[in-house]
């Protein structure tokens, strides 16, 4: 039998005189005297008086949320936070079902594909697809463009480094339509790069591709070309409404012409699951509600001011997401050959007296610039400066371990690739690692630059890439790999796990081992806890599962191949 937790009465509280709300009940009024500072004690200790402020009803019912609190004053309750408004909802898509794609895609479609195109064909091309990376969302899309009516001409937006993939990938999978309606085998829909931010006339394509940070520029040429579907590739680059792509695609997507919004990505949430709605809100305008009504109704206020996904609210979200705007497919969903992923946190050691000086220098700069600090934006971009400076000097400090740690997997003859964030780390990584004759990704290559590099991993010329966490993970293939190590961590899961999947992809035959190595006496393990509780909300949103992060056999018995290289050497 479980006991009340407490109760929760909207009073006249007679010492102040004003409308208060009365929590009693022992344990509600210890966790209130936790988080909310300016409640005192009512006619005994089990009684606890409450401000009727906005910030405080916010904190209730977080508690509320948790433990339920039982509500004496109902309608004065339910006034403080709205059901979500009833919404006109689509009707739910049907089961999925094998669709042959329209005669001008050329190429074929696996059976899971031609489901996808089904999706899209249901849900009239307004979507999100969210399968894993390396499922082919791509293809599914270009499919769906070729089989419905009037799609053209399409506008594709994507982080810059896709966009001659998409170029590529247009040109191979679909053939170009004539005046007369003929499909003509040999040749394919004109396409367009938009390269620059200086406003002209784009002339007529088929399909316009241009890179997220430049579309505000030209929003004024694209909206005078009859776009009749926008696609937005990596659609997280959305999930912040503020922004300045955000208002951009806002519009093109509002406007007469457009009949289809489609958004793809493996990782629409990057973080926290409320980055959902300003996505949604683009395909599906008012599917949740107004952005007020869908955090009352499934978020709670983090005490940095932030949406997260209330942990009983995330299943039925994401139940509601999958049931009229997203298809989410899972490689083992689908690829019942493709071989499972195992993520290991690895300790390894650091140059710990270098480090501690350095994070001397940097908290003593933090306090002097804290001090001469004139704005609340002064004092955030100093700590967010200390922050980066110490990621950099963690990585600095572990760097001499994390090459002896690559080196050792060398030697059991497999191919790797190492991601790691700073530029000089990436150079260091090369210098110390040239016996390998490691390709590289970084940001500032040429996309023929780029290329080439990934051809030489992927033909076998060279066994190592060194790939830059943010230039190298989207839009490239490196399925040869199964050991991904990464040498520095982002504070973002969904980096991480775009980066596992170049290599977690149709065409991976082995199973696929992701080592994160965290340094010993650096802030390293925070930043991997961080990780671990972000991926509980995306993945329970997502797939319903958490996924295990921590150690399994294989990952065990490939450690013990390393450590005895390392012990050996």
């Amino acid at each position: 039998m479980t006991h009340k937790f407490g109760t929760l009465e909207y009073v006249l509280d007679e010492y102040s005189g004003k409308w208060s709300w009365k929590l009693t009940g022992q344990r509600a009024v210890l966790m209130v005297s936790q988080v909310i500072s300016d409640a005192w004690y009512g006619d005994g200790p089990d009684v606890a008086i409450i401000p009727d402020t906005r910030q405080n009803v916010q904190k209730i019912k977080w508690i509320h949320d948790r433990y339920h609190i039982e509500i004496l004053s109902k309608s004065t309750w339910q006034s403080k936070f709205p059901k979500l408004q009833k919404i006109e909802k689509p009707k739910k898509i049907e089961k999925l079902r094998q669709v042959m794609p329209g005669k001008q895609f050329r190429g074929k479609l696996l059976n899971f594909q031609k489901e996808g195109l089904d999706f899209l064909l249901k849900s009239s091309g307004n979507a999100l697809l969210a399968d894993d990376m390396g499922l082919g969302k791509t293809v599914e899309t270009l499919a769906y463009l070729a089989t419905e009516k009037q799609a053209f001409p399409a506008l594709i937006i994507s982080p810059l480094v896709i966009l001659p993939n998409w170029k590529r990938e247009i040109e191979k999978f679909l053939k170009k339509k004539s005046k007369n309606g003929r499909f003509l085998e040999n040749k394919s829909p004109t396409s367009t790069l938009i390269r620059t931010g200086k406003s002209q006339d784009l002339g007529k394509f088929d399909f316009y591709i241009i890179n997220y940070d430049l579309l505000h520029k030209r929003l004024g040429d694209l909206s005078k070309l009859n776009i009749k579907t926008i696609v937005c590739d990596e659609v997280q680059y959305l999930r912040s409404k503020s922004t300045k792509k955000y208002a951009a695609v806002k519009k093109l997507a509002a406007l007469k012409s457009v009949k289809y919004k489609i958004g793809l990505s493996g990782t629409p949430i990057y973080n926290h699951g409320s980055e959902i709605w300003p996505i949604v809100e683009i395909l599906r305008p008012g599917l949740l509600g107004s952005f007020k009504e869908f955090c009352e109704y499934f978020c709670y206020v983090d005490p940095k001011g932030r949406a997260i996904v209330l942990e009983k609210k995330r299943e039925s979200l994401g139940d509601e997401l999958k049931k009229h705007v997203m298809l989410r497919r899972t490689k083992s969903d689908v690829l019942k050959e493709l071989k499972e992923k195992v993520r290991y946190r690895e300790f390894i050691d650091v140059d710990i007296r270098y480090y501690r000086k350095e994070l001397d220098h940097i908290w003593k700069s933090l306090e002097t610039e804290q001090k001469k600090a004139k704005t609340a934006f002064d004092k955030s971009t100093s700590y967010y400066r200390a922050i980066q400076r110490e990621r950099y000097a963690a990585g600095m400090a572990k760097l001499p371990h994390v090459i002896n740690f690559v080196k050792n997997i060398m030697a059991i003859e497999e191919s790797v690739i190492v991601f790691c964030h700073h530029k000089l780390i990436h150079e260091l990584l090369h210098k110390n690692l040239a016996e390998y004759s490691p390709g590289s990704i970084i940001g500032g290559q040429t996309d023929t630059q780029r290329q080439r590099h990934i051809d030489m991993f992927q033909d076998g010329t060279t066994k190592l890439m060194i790939a830059g966490l943010r230039a190298g993970n989207v839009g490239i293939n490196l399925s040869r790999a199964r050991y991904v190590v990464f040498a520095e961590l982002d504070w973002s899961p969904a980096i991480h796990r775009q980066a596992e999947d170049r290599l977690h992809r149709i065409g991976q035959k082995n199973t696929v081992f992701a080592y994160y190595l965290i340094g010993n006496g650096t802030l390293d393990d925070h930043v991997a806890d961080v990780l671990m509780d972000k991926s509980y909300e995306i993945d329970s949103i997502m797939d319903k599962k958490i996924e295990s992060f921590e150690n399994k056999e294989k990952a065990e018995l490939i450690l013990a191949q390393i450590h005895d290289k390392m012990k050996s050497s």
